[in-house]
C-alpha cells in the first residue's frame, strides 16, 4: 500500500524569485567544479611531456581531486545539514579557488596532486549545497526536474572544461589559465557569501514536508545509513557515473586522437558532445519520471541503451565522423537518466537527511572515479607495445580497446542492479519507520 501524499499549505514567498536567484548563483558553482574537475583531460599530453609522467601517475594526479572528494562527501554532508548550506559552501568555493591557483603554480606531481586534492575537497559542497538549496526552497514535486537542471546547467561546466577551455590553454597556457579560474572563484565567494540564504527566513513559506514529531539529526542519520536502498543506490550511481567521467572526462580526448587522427581540440569537442547529450536528457528524464509517476523504468532503459552506445563508440571501425559525433551525444544522453537515483534517495530518505544521504551516494561516485582513472591508466601501461615520442607515452588503438573494457562492464552491472531498487512512486518520505 503507497502512503499517503502529506499536503501542507506554502504562503507564497514575498519574493518568489529569490529561490531561483540562489538556485542559479549555485548552479554556478557546480559549473565552476565541472570545470575544475575535468581540465586534467585537456593537459594530459602536456603534462606528461613537461613533467615526463606516464600514464599512471597523470591518472593519479587527477584522480587526487576524486580521493578528497571521496573523504570529503559524508562529514560534507553533515556539516551542510548541521549548519547549513551557505556558510559551509562558502569555504568550500575557497578551497577550490586556493587549489586551482597552487595548481597553476606546480613545479611538480606532489604539488599538482595536492592542489587536486584541495579542489577535491571544496567541490565536495557544490553538489551537496544545490541538492539541498532545493530541498529547503522548492517543494518536493519539483525535485526530481531541478535536479536534472541542476546537473544539465552544471555539467556544461564539464563542456566548457573541453574544447572552449583547450583553445584558452592553447592561448595563455595551463598555468595562466588556471590562475584566472583562482581569480574568479575568490569573487565568486565573496558573492555566494552576499547572497546565498539557506532556506526561506519565515515558517509560513517553509516548503519542508511535516512530520510526525521532531526528528533528531542523529536518529535520521543511523536510519539513512542502515537502510540498504541507499547502498544500493549508491552503488548503481557510481558505476553508471564513472565511464562518464572516465571517457568523456579524462581518457577519451587521448583514444578519439588515436583513432580518428585528429587534434586534441576537434577530440575534446566530439567529448564535450557527451557531456552536452547529458545536459539535455537529465532535466528531460527528470521531468518524464514525475510525469509518469514512476523512476525505476526511465532509469532501466537509459542505463540499458548507454551500454549498448559506449560499446559500440569504442569497439567500432572508425564511422563517419559525424555519426561519431551522433554517437557521442546520444552516449551522453541515455546516462543522463542515472540522475534520477539522486530523486529516489532523496524520496526514501526524510529530507533533514537530504545532503547526507546524497553524500552517501557521491562518496560511492567519487570512490568508483578515483578507482578508475588510475586503474585504466595502469591497464594502458600494461599493455602498450609503442615506443615513446619525445620521452611521452603512446598507446595503440589495441591497447585503448583492452583498457577500456571495465567501462561497459560497469553499465551492465547497473542494469542488474536496477533488479534490486525499490520503486517509490515519486513519493517523498517524511517520517521514518521505527
Amino acid at each position: 500500500m503507497k502512503p499517503p501524499k502529506i499536503q501542507k499549505a506554502i504562503t507564497p514567498h514575498p519574493k518568489p524569485v529569490y529561490g531561483w536567484v540562489i538556485f542559479i548563483i549555485s548552479v554556478l558553482f557546480v559549473f565552476y567544479k565541472y570545470i575544475l574537475e575535468v581540465s586534467p583531460s585537456i593537459m594530459t599530453k602536456q603534462l606528461m611531456s613537461e613533467f615526463k609522467l606516464d600514464a599512471a601517475v597523470v591518472g593519479h594526479v587527477a584522480a587526487s581531486y576524486y580521493y578528497a572528494y571521496t573523504i570529503m562527501q559524508i562529514p560534507g554532508g553533515l556539516l551542510i545539514d548541521t549548519f547549513g548550506p551557505r556558510k559551509t559552501t562558502t569555504v568550500g568555493l575557497l578551497c577550490c579557488a586556493l587549489g586551482a591557483l597552487l595548481f597553476g603554480y606546480s613545479q611538480n606531481v606532489f604539488l599538482m596532486a595536492s592542489s587536486r586534492f584541495l579542489i577535491g575537497i571544496g567541490a565536495t559542497f557544490a553538489i551537496l549545497n544545490i541538492f539541498k538549496i532545493n530541498s529547503n526552497w522548492f517543494p518536493a514535486h519539483k525535485f526530481a526536474l531541478l535536479a536534472g537542471l541542476t546537473l544539465s546547467l552544471g555539467i556544461l561546466g564539464a563542456v566548457f572544461g573541453q574544447a572552449p577551455l583547450s583553445h584558452l590553454i592553447n592561448f595563455i597556457g595551463w598555468r595562466q589559465s588556471f590562475i584566472d579560474l583562482a581569480i574568479f572563484g575568490f569573487i565568486f565567494s565573496a558573492i555566494f557569501f552576499l547572497v546565498v540564504r539557506d532556506k526561506p527566513h519565515h515558517p509560513a513559506y517553509d516548503v519542508t514536508p511535516p512530520t510526525q514529531g521532531k526528528v533528531k539529526l542523529s536518529v535520521a542519520l543511523l536510519h539513512t545509513i542502515k537502510r540498504g536502498q541507499t547502498w544500493v543506490l549508491s552503488i548503481y550511481s557510481g558505476l553508471s557515473f564513472a565511464p562518464v567521467l572516465s571517457f568523456a572526462g579524462l581518457w577519451g580526448v587521448a583514444f578519439i586522437e588515436a583513432k580518428y587522427h585528429v587534434d586534441r581540440t576537434t577530440a575534446s569537442f566530439l567529448t564535450s558532445l557527451v557531456f552536452i547529450g547529458f545536459a539535455v536528457g537529465a532535466p528531460l528524464f527528470g521531468w518524464y519520471s514525475s510525469f509518469i509517476g514512476k523512476r525505476k523504468p526511465v532509469m532501466f532503459w537509459g542505463t540499458l541503451i548507454a551500454f549498448i552506445l559506449l560499446t559500440l563508440a569504442i569497439y567500432l571501425p572508425p564511422i563517419p565522423f559525424f555519426l561519431y559525433a551522433i554517437l557521442q551525444f546520444f552516449i551522453g544522453f541515455s546516462i543522463s537518466a542515472f540522475l534520477l537515483s539522486f530523486s529516489v534517495i532523496h524520496e526514501i530518505n526524510v529530507p533533514l537527511m537530504t545532503a547526507t544521504a546524497i553524500a552517501i551516494m557521491n562518496t560511492l561516485n567519487a570512490l568508483f572515479g578515483a578507482i578508475t582513472d588510475p586503474l585504466i591508466g595502469w591497464f594502458l601501461d600494461l599493455t602498450k607495445h609503442t615506443p615513446l615520442q619525445d620521452g611521452t607515452p603512446t598507446f595503440s588503438l589495441n591497447d585503448y580497446h583492452l583498457s577500456f573494457a571495465i567501462m561497459p562492464l560497469y553499465l551492465l552491472i547497473c542494469v542488474i542492479l536496477l533488479k534490486f531498487i525499490k520503486e517509490t512512486n515519486c513519493i517523498q518520505t517524511v517520517q521514518d519507520k521505527p
